[in-house]
């Protein structure tokens, strides 16, 4: 029995022996799957890294060698001013051209800066008195005191500006675009009796006077679930968080919402420029106007001869826009549609753009000397 014991000894010990060696086999496999992972998960992120600066080097070489960009990122200086709101509130206003010209005034939209009509200044400064302006926290001008982003303050803001630097006795062709647009319809509405004492046209360039998220073409849904379309509007323009840093995904996003695909590299890059450098409060408060707007009855104040504008491939405020307010102006002076062009029409397509605003200055009886009006 003794013998037998000693003889199962060993048979156990190589038994053990073997379970060890094939349990360090076993771990020794693991454990080199797990470095497999790991290495294919750097290798994954490495080139997710690679691609990524690919495209970012892509996009800055396509943008620096766009002849769009030499007008855009490099606008004339004119003569700062500041103005002050009725609230309080320090809007910074810079002035173009001759004295004695025509005055224009331009008036930016939601996000912008009054660098937004940089293509304008460059063709339209030596013949026109032109009026640029910041609006409320937008630019250099302050943001207000009390988060007073309405409509009404945007109205009152208009017409400190025309009375800070229009002479008296002298009428001007008014511009806006998108949300600037809005302010001109509701300055005429709440102004009514300033309209043909300050105004000798107006210009109403890719914009609406309401219904701008039912209209929208930002996130497109079914007709049955338009109040799901309401919420994600909603959020959309009112959301206050933090945008990403310029990026590729940036850039790409920046063109989906309010550009068209034919938009140039630098186009995009200068409107990405602005939206990005917008504060978050001023977004949010503006966005909320935005999403509740409602001008449908001070639009037959604006008694000017009045310019629409919008592009075919405008997804913030698509040609239906364009055709109601057509409707409703009490002088259409012409209806402008720029068929290639998104919401950024005097950026994407600035040479349509300029020679409509110098037809509008014939038909309201404001042109220069010199005027290109085909």
């Amino acid at each position: 029995m003794n013998e037998l014991k000693a003889a199962a000894v060993p048979g156990r010990e190589r038994s053990a022996g073997r379970a060890a060696a094939a349990s360090a086999t076993s771990a020794r496999s693991r454990g080199g799957a797990r470095r497999w992972v790991e290495a294919g998960a750097l290798l994954g992120v490495g080139a997710a890294a690679a691609a990524w600066e690919s495209a970012r080097r892509r996009d800055l070489r396509r943008i620096e060698a766009d002849p769009a960009g030499v007008a855009l990122f490099e606008r004339p200086r004119g003569e700062e001013r500041d103005v002050v709101a009725p609230d309080g509130t320090r809007l910074r206003a810079e002035l173009f051209g001759p004295d004695d010209a025509p005055p224009l005034v331009l008036v930016h939209g939601w996000t912008c800066a009054r660098r937004f009509w940089a293509e304008q200044l460059h063709a339209l400064a030596d013949r026109y008195r032109i009026v640029t302006f910041d609006l409320r926290g937008h630019g250099d001008s302050e943001a207000p005191a009390g988060g007073d982003f309405s409509i009404d303050a945007l109205a009152d803001d208009l017409q400190a500006v025309l009375d800070a630097t229009v002479p008296d006795g002298r009428r001007a062709l008014l511009v806006g675009h998108s949300l600037g647009a809005m302010s001109i319809v509701a300055w005429a509405g709440r102004f009514p009796d300033e309209v043909e004492r300050r105004a000798a046209g107006a210009a109403l360039l890719n914009t609406g006077v309401g219904d701008l998220i039912d209209q929208s073409l930002i996130v497109k849904l079914p007709r049955g679930m338009r109040v799901a379309k309401a919420v994600v509007g909603g959020i959309f323009l009112s959301a206050s968080g933090p945008l990403p840093p310029a990026s590729p995904i940036s850039l790409r996003a920046v063109r989906y919402v309010a550009l068209a695909p034919s938009a140039t590299p630098a186009q995009i890059a200068f409107c990405q420029e602005m939206v990005l450098a917008c504060r978050r409060d001023v977004r949010a408060g503006c966005g909320r106007t935005l999403s509740r707007l409602d001008l449908a009855d001070a639009i037959a104040s604006l008694t000017v001869p009045t310019t629409v504008l919008g592009g075919g491939r405008d997804r913030l405020t698509p040609p239906p826009h364009v055709e109601r307010m057509a409707a409703a102006l009490p002088r259409l002076a012409e209806r402008v549609e720029l068929p290639r062009s998104g919401h950024m029409g005097p950026i994407e397509d600035p040479h349509a753009v300029n020679a409509a605003l110098e037809r509008l200055a014939v038909t309201a009886g404001v042109a220069p000397a010199v005027a290109v009006v085909s």
